[in-house]
């Protein structure tokens, strides 16, 4: 970042010479330094996944995770700052809820990824407050029709096949162009999903962590769900045998 901008970061609604606003660039940094999140729509369905960094062990298993409901059949993934995501997904299903008893039909994905991005370009723009920190992925499979948006700090938003954010999303990102989301199922999707977790992590930085996993499906009947039991464990499974299998190849 350039000494240029000293001083033009005190207020998030100044900019700098160059055009710059700083706090809303430090925002995004707190989304790279974060645990990677990804999103992938299916064939039948959407598929969300999140390394959810621990650094401690005392924590119990999953009192925090990064992936929340929003609606019936809207999921949201987050990295970045979790009490800003939370803020979010409070306001998220506000929206959502709001809609669905004014409208009495659930909230198209394309409406609530429009309001959220709404509210945190909103905190781009006064002295008083700060930019969000954290980026989030919105999913739903809606008609029949998988969606997935992504909304960043900035309150830009994108409609996208596969997204990836977080430390290692450049990584991530490249591993998605790799699979046939048009022939991949959702539960297919899940395996993926968490095989590309696994394969970017950073054992070095980050030693431990707790992979969340979430989709919304045919199967499903459209209903967000939470991927727990038998079919996390499988998924996990997958993933980590893969990785095994992934550096026994180097090995050679």
């Amino acid at each position: 970042m350039s000494s240029i901008g000293t001083g033009y970061d005190l207020d998030v609604s100044e900019y700098s010479p160059e055009g710059k606003l700083f706090q809303v660039e430090y925002a995004h940094k707190a989304v790279e330094s974060s645990g990677t999140a990804v999103g992938i729509c299916c064939r039948d369905g959407v598929v969300l996944a999140v390394e959810n960094i621990v650094t401690s062990k005392l924590y119990e298993t999953n009192c925090n995770r990064r992936v929340f409901h929003i609606d019936r059949h809207i999921g949201m993934a987050a990295s970045g700052l979790l009490p800003d995501a939370r803020a979010v997904a409070r306001h998220a299903r506000e929206e959502a809820a709001d809609y669905r008893q004014s409208h009495g039909e659930p909230m198209p994905l394309s409406e609530l990824a429009s309001r959220v991005s709404n509210l945190m370009h909103a905190y781009t723009m006064y002295s008083a407050v700060r930019p969000f920190g954290c980026g989030v992925l919105l999913a739903a499979f809606e008609n029949g029709r998988p969606q997935l948006y992504g909304v960043e700090p900035s309150g830009v938003y994108y409609s996208y096949h596969g997204y990836a954010i977080g430390k290692a999303k450049q990584n991530a990102r490249t591993e998605i162009e790799k699979l046939k989301l048009a022939e991949l199922s959702a539960a297919n999707g899940v395996k993926e999903a968490a095989k590309i977790i696994y394969s970017c992590h950073d054992e070095v930085k980050d030693k431990y962590f707790e992979l969340d996993l979430s989709l919304t499906s045919a199967e499903t009947a459209g209903r967000h769900v939470i991927v727990t039991g038998e079919q996390w464990t499988e998924a996990s499974n997958y993933a980590k045998a893969a990785l095994e299998e992934h550096d026994s190849d180097d090995d050679v």
